[in-house]
């Protein structure tokens, strides 16, 4: 029987042995995510064997595949095992299309069902574009960069600016009047966890001041082997460039190391969707849910 518990930091090393052997590019396939957004999905993990096993429990039992090495077929048979005595049936999320195959492998075709998610799919960028924004289709994107104040001083984030990073999400927090959106609660959750752990999380930011303010920041981590991931991007709208300013200079600063950056989904909100897709990804990740019958 699999037991569950809740995710801490001292889990971590453990984790990034796992998640390492599977290689994923998703967002949810590394540790600081995991550990900042627990209380969004009241999320609890476990090991199984070598696998790393992620489950939600807010609403029903929701698996995200498991990432490491070994018998899908057993771990599979667990993760059924696991729903069934708690009368829920298995469904497993983050699946991808490459993934297809193997549960047409293990399970008779009629036994489940394969749905996208694609307010879920990640939005994933070559490095050098968000580098360079060179060409003809990054014309809009330098021409609102230059529009940024010459007083705007970029530079990567370190414990001197975590205080007025955390300040500056907060007040933004209160503009908002978000009180009774969970998302928005949990986002703050998530922020506290990047800078109460930063070095410990592996973590790494870009901060935007203008006569010493916050304009803009941005956290990322390390995903797999050649993904940098965007967690946190926060910027001042009425500055103008603020936002491709940030997500430029970090690009510059922390995804020179990096084939590819990862700045997650859109959540089927149209103006992210829209500023996501303005800077051409070279490939989503397309997420799928596998509902067991």
């Amino acid at each position: 029987m699999l037991d569950f518990k809740v995710i801490e930091l001292s889990d971590r090393e453990w984790i990034n042995k796992l998640l390492s052997l599977s290689d994923f590019r998703g967002c949810e396939y590394c540790f600081a995510n995991n550990l900042a957004w627990r209380r969004m999905y009241e999320t609890k993990i476990t090991r199984y064997k070598d696998f790393y096993i992620s489950c939600s429990f807010r609403k029903g039992i929701y698996f995200t595949f498991p990432a490491g090495s070994g018998d899908y077929a057993d771990v599979f048979s667990q993760m059924k095992s696991f729903a069934e005595k708690n009368s829920s049936p298995l469904v497993i999320g983050s699946v991808t299309p490459d993934k297809f195959p193997l549960f047409a492998e293990l399970f008779p075709e009629d036994s489940y069902t394969i749905s996208a998610d694609e307010d879920g799919w990640d939005y994933v960028y070559n490095s050098s574009d968000l580098i360079s924004l060179a060409g003809r289709k990054y014309h809009g994107k330098r021409n609102h960069l230059k529009k940024l104040p010459a007083d705007c001083i970029y530079s990567p984030m370190t414990e001197r600016d975590f205080d007025d990073c955390i300040a500056y999400a907060a007040g933004s927090y209160n503009r908002s009047d978000a009180y009774d959106d969970y998302s928005k609660v949990c986002e703050q959750f998530a922020i506290h966890t990047y800078f109460e752990h930063f070095d410990e999380l592996g973590l790494m930011g870009g901060v935007l001041r203008r006569n010493g303010d916050i304009a803009a920041f941005t956290v990322g981590e390390r995903i797999n082997s050649d993904t940098l991931g965007v967690h946190i991007e926060k910027a001042e709208s009425d500055i103008d460039g603020a936002y491709p300013a940030i997500n430029n200079f970090f690009a510059k600063s922390a995804g020179k190391d990096f084939a590819y950056i990862n700045r997650e989904e859109d959540l089927g909100i149209e103006g992210l969707r829209k500023a996501k897709r303005s800077y051409h990804p070279a490939f989503m990740i397309e997420k799928h849910t596998v509902t067991f019958k």
